[in-house]
């Protein structure tokens, strides 16, 4: 049997785990990455390349398996047209609390109005561990 992809959820720090439980908690729906990096595996937790369908295993910044999602969608949307459902799946107040949050986490990316994201659209299947290791 083939093993699920993996999606690892990279926080502030190390400790910060706020991104699995949001997800655990039923409010973040959605996570947005670059195109070129959308592609791109990154290390044994993060295989990238997500497409509707794919059951994937989600990793702490510690590499503790936390949930287990399926990705519903899959879309491109342009930096400085953020979609409602976008941003909302995001836990975000509106459009431009996401770019503003996108712009501080990705600093090394020009995040002009035209520049493309992926958008990962998923649902919660199964909680593996609801709180992270000690």
């Amino acid at each position: 049997m083939e093993r699920r992809k993996r999606l690892t959820f990279w926080s502030a720090h190390e400790d910060d785990d706020s991104l699995p439980v949001s997800v655990m908690e039923g409010r973040k729906t959605v996570t947005s990455e670059t195109v070129e990096e959308y592609y791109k595996p990154y290390g044994e937790h993060g295989d990238g390349s997500y497409e509707p369908g794919d059951l994937i295993e989600v990793y702490d910044p510690k590499r503790v398996l936390r949930c287990i999602i399926r990705a519903t969608k899959v879309y491109r949307i342009e930096f400085g047209n953020v979609p409602e459902e976008v941003w909302r799946g995001e836990t975000f107040s509106s459009a431009e609390e996401f770019r503003q949050c996108h712009i501080r986490c990705m600093p090394h990316v020009d995040l002009h109005d035209c520049f493309e994201l992926v958008t990962l659209h998923f649902e919660l299947v199964e909680i593996i561990a609801r709180h992270a290791s000690s």
